[in-house]
């Protein structure tokens, strides 16, 4: 009997975990178990804790208070014919019975309603949900049938009913100045008394109660020990200038300096590869061939990690008119180029400046220095994004002035045999877009030209980058680089974000 009883047991829940699948697949999976399953043993019941169980186990037991949920119509009762895997229900006093009549369904179904209505001792709630339309979900018949007239609730409830949003009501709570202070020393002994609670083990079971988890309460942390010397430079790039001084620190803080930014994308490795070739015909090494270009192309292409094969065929065709784009730019002699030599390609440099108060060294790579036709350097940088800044915001692009002050300091003296050349100024070449109708139109690139620099922004501009790394403040921004920002879940100048800080 006790093999028997184990059987249906068994079968009960294999049905519940992969619901039927008939009752000769099952015994064979019995017959091939070489270790029995474990049985379902109830845990130890904790005194102060919620007990939530179906109204067949609440049989024989008794609460102050039970809360029957979900009484609609459909459930309560539910007379939809039974069925199990192997029909225990049947099994009666005289061998195999017939399925329940609806009739005897409904009493049963009425008797299980009663069963959890009278498990309470002294206070039973009772809750159903009722659409406006006839169609939506009702209530059940059996409200009728308690003798107190259902109470309507309208509208949503005061918050979800859930742990981490009591959590959060009572933590308001204890520092709302607008209720009384008997009503906050309340919140705040009921979220100590939820910190202390811990499963068998010694795990807390709310650990958003406790105090240490309320990051929001903390001030900024502040190193006694400077992580910079302020006697040393501070070392920095055109891009790392852009995002300290006119986009956002803290972007530039998490994803440099504690190197928490997403993996490189399929974009930056197609921007990797153009920036490459273009290197490769600049330097000779490949002719300024498209068929050429395309074959080195398709070596390294499969490489990249796109999210479908439509996108890298997609990509691999805007990689070939970058190309084109660029080859008739390199090649070009009679336009915008008129006058200028290439004298380096991927030209690093590596160059120390004063910027007000600060000392700021500079590390980079220029993507190709020209001569122009007065002998002064020229700086050319190709870009392969889908984004463009506007003319104005090209005046004063930092990663070009960069440039440009490198190019003072004799960034590219050994490229001019020596001698430390002018800046003639420098240019973003967009390889994805075409240019004007007046500039070419669709065979040639965009180009975006920076004047030699006048005045002192750009000097200030690294002032204001070294003066906040060494400052060691890293403030938010909200910005459209937010759209690409790989922190925007924990920033507090997001809204997704504040909830972690506030």
């Amino acid at each position: 009997l006790d093999a028997v009883c184990a059987l249906f047991a068994t079968a009960a829940r294999a049905e519940e975990r992969t619901g039927g699948r008939g009752a000769l697949n099952f015994l064979e999976e019995i017959d091939a178990e070489d270790i029995a399953a474990d049985t379902l043993t109830r845990r130890a019941v904790r005194p102060d804790a919620v007990r939530l169980m179906t109204a067949h186990r609440s049989k024989g037991l008794e609460w102050n208070l039970v809360v029957v949920a979900g009484v609609q119509e459909g459930l309560w009762p539910d007379l939809r014919r039974r069925g199990s895997l192997l029909e225990a229900d049947r099994i009666g006093r005289d061998g195999l019975a017939e399925p329940l009549t609806p009739g005897a369904l409904l009493a049963e179904e009425r008797r299980l309603f009663y069963v959890a209505a009278t498990r309470a001792r002294e206070r039973l709630v009772v809750t159903a949900v009722k659409a406006p339309a006839d169609d939506g979900d009702q209530p059940s018949r059996f409200l009728t049938e308690l003798g107190v007239e259902p109470k309507d609730v309208t509208g949503r409830p005061r918050r979800p009913l859930s742990v981490a949003a009591l959590v959060a009501e009572l933590r308001a709570t204890t520092v709302d100045p607008r209720v009384s202070e008997t009503l906050r020393e309340a919140a705040a002994r009921r979220l100590a008394a939820l910190a202390a609670l811990a499963d068998d083990e010694g795990r807390p079971l709310v650990p958003s109660a406790h105090p240490y988890r309320w990051w929001g309460m903390y001030d900024p942390t502040e190193s006694k020990v400077p992580l910079r010397d302020r006697d040393q430079p501070v070392v920095l790039s055109g891009s790392a200038l852009d995002q300290l001084a006119n986009t956002c620190a803290l972007q530039w803080f998490l994803g440099r300096e504690v190197k928490a930014d997403a993996p490189a994308t399929a974009a930056q490795g197609f921007g990797n590869v153009v920036h490459v070739l273009a290197d490769e015909v600049a330097s000779g090494r490949t002719p300024a061939d498209l068929a050429a270009l395309m074959e080195r192309l398709d070596t390294v292409w499969n490489a990249l990690a796109f999210d479908a094969p439509w996108k890298s065929a997609q990509e691999k065709d805007n990689a070939r008119v970058a190309l084109e784009r660029f080859l008739k730019w390199h090649v070009d002699s009679n336009g915008i180029r008129t006058g200028r030599t290439p004298v380096a390609s991927e030209h690093d440099f590596d160059v120390t400046l004063e910027a007000g108060d600060y000392e700021v060294r500079i590390r980079g790579s220029m993507d190709r220095v020209e001569a122009d036709g007065e002998g002064r350097a020229y700086v050319v940088d190709f870009k392969t994004g889908k984004q463009t800044p506007t003319a104005r915001e090209v005046e004063r692009h930092p990663q070009l002035a960069v440039y440009q002050l490198a190019v003072r300091e004799g960034a590219v003296d050994e490229a001019f045999d020596g001698v430390r050349p002018e800046a003639g100024g420098a240019e973003l070449v967009q390889l994805r877009q075409s240019a004007a109708q007046r500039d070419g139109g669709e065979t040639l690139p965009k180009v975006q030209a920076q004047e030699p620099l006048e005045g002192e922004w750009a000097g200030e501009l690294l002032a204001t980058a070294a003066g906040k790394v060494l400052d060691e403040r890293f403030t938010p921004t909200a910005g459209q680089h937010c759209a690409h920002c790989a922190f925007r879940a924990s920033c507090s100048a997001r809204p997704e974000g504040r909830h972690v800080v506030e």
